[in-house]
């Protein structure tokens, strides 16, 4: 969830403001076109666009050629000139032994990082051939923390100590305002004067950010209505929204998921080209390395495909912040095989809402078999499978020395000069 803000409206009329009638009156910069019903027609989408061109003097081709029309894209972002694009790739196969995801899939990841999906995929051949990856969903749901401001500590302890029976009243209040959402548990902290309760919530197939924002700024302002408390805030901050915090590794912020895998000697050499103890090393030596640095958790880079995940199936990409908060193990066994495993404790997907249902991120859920009510906790588990491999494939670099040679053989973009446009052979806006 994000704050609106904005600059002020330039002009609201019946009619549709051309790019010049749309500057302000007074001196400064000119603001962005402002349209009739936000300015979602494609016409509209157009002309805002041809008027960055002329202020900018970039030509917007890629940005104009997409397959969303401007229509689409209400409610999911404000004042449209078309779409990015990101490269897509597919890493596979990944066979995912879940409750909710059980099979081989086959992974979309969006990224323009070079190495970066063969070395997700190599991972996902390891983990194939030890017979798949175990996941488990352990816990799920999402938080608000409001903060209540009393006139002094004694009327805040007393307050939280009263949390109990106001609780039937709270979550009447709170559920009263959404279809979906139902309301867990609601735990009070006591800060000096302030009470800062914590909205628990189980959301379905929604990430549901905005739908339990506004459950428990309803059950707050009515415990200001009642007397029960003078003032809140909606945000204390204690939620770790969009932040990494290390309250997120006892979860609490989304799906709390595990995945686990035991990889044979044979499968360690053959496949990562490296043993077992290598990797063992490697973990040894990174966890002091995280420690020194203060690191909140422990793991190679779940943000890479907590990223590239994200944006192919159109998740809100902004918890990547949270969702890694999380811990990866490399262990050795005396057999010389490698048990490994990735713990998330607060890892926020949807299969609905948000921008899960349109265009490219519909098909890519459709592809993992994610798409819409119901989807989620197939697409936690697939996401915890696909993290692990992206693990144990880093951690198998790192100990063959072979991180660097993938980054230039997979990862070096060296694009040739291009010409600028001219005048009669140049590049076409749209």
């Amino acid at each position: 969830m994000s704050d609106p803000g904005g600059s002020p409206r330039a002009r609201v009329g019946a009619a549709a403001p051309g790019p010049e009638e749309a500057r302000p009156e007074r001196h400064g910069p000119e603001l962005i076109p402002r349209f009739d019903a936000q300015g979602f027609a494609d016409e509209h989408v157009a002309a805002r666009r041809a008027w960055i061109e002329e202020r900018t003097g970039a030509r917007l081709p890629h940005v104009a050629a997409t397959s969303l029309a401007g229509e689409a894209m209400r409610g999911n972002v404000e004042n449209p000139i078309g779409a990015a694009q990101v490269p897509l790739g597919v890493a596979g196969p990944l066979l995912v032994d879940g409750e909710h995801a059980r099979g081989v899939v086959y992974v979309p990841l969006a990224t323009s990082e070079g190495a970066l999906v063969r070395s997700y995929e190599r991972g996902m051949v390891a983990i194939t051939r030890a017979g798949g990856a175990t996941v488990r969903l352990l816990a799920d749901e999402n938080r608000v923390c409001p903060s209540l401001l009393f006139a002094c500590l004694a009327e805040a302890a007393a307050f939280a100590r009263r949390l109990p029976e106001l609780l039937p009243a709270i979550r009447e209040d709170a559920e009263s305002t959404t279809r979906h959402g139902k309301l867990l548990a609601v735990e009070p902290r006591v800060l000096g004067r302030r009470v800062i309760l914590t909205f628990r919530w189980s959301t379905g197939d929604a990430g549901g950010m905005n739908m339990i924002v506004r459950g428990s700024e309803h059950a707050c302002r009515r415990l200001v209505e009642r007397g029960e408390a003078p003032e809140f805030l909606i945000f204390s901050g204690m939620s770790a929204e969009k932040r990494p915090a290390g309250a997120l590794l006892a979860g609490g912020k989304g799906k709390g998921a595990v995945a686990a895998v035991d990889l044979p000697r044979r499968t360690v050499r053959a496949v990562l080209g490296t043993t077992a103890e290598k990797i063992g090393r490697v973990w040894h030596e990174t966890v002091l390395g995280h420690l020194q640095a203060g690191s909140l958790g422990y793991n190679g880079h779940l943000a890479n495909g907590l990223a590239a995940l994200f944006i192919a199936t159109g998740q809100d990409v902004a918890n990547v912040a949270n969702c890694a908060v999380g811990i990866t193990d490399l262990e050795p066994t005396p057999d010389g095989g490698l048990h490994a495993s990735v713990t998330l404790p607060s890892l926020v997907v949807a299969t609905v809402g948000g921008g899960t249902g349109r265009g490219t991120a519909r098909e890519c859920l459709e592809m993992l078999g994610c798409a819409g009510a119901g989807g989620a906790p197939r697409l936690a588990e697939i996401a915890a499978a696909t993290l692990l491999a992206g693990e144990i494939s880093m951690g198998a670099a790192i100990a063959a020395g072979e991180l660097v040679a993938a980054h230039e053989a997979y990862g070096r973009n060296r694009p040739q000069p291009v010409e600028p446009a001219t005048a009669d052979g140049g590049a076409e806006g749209p």
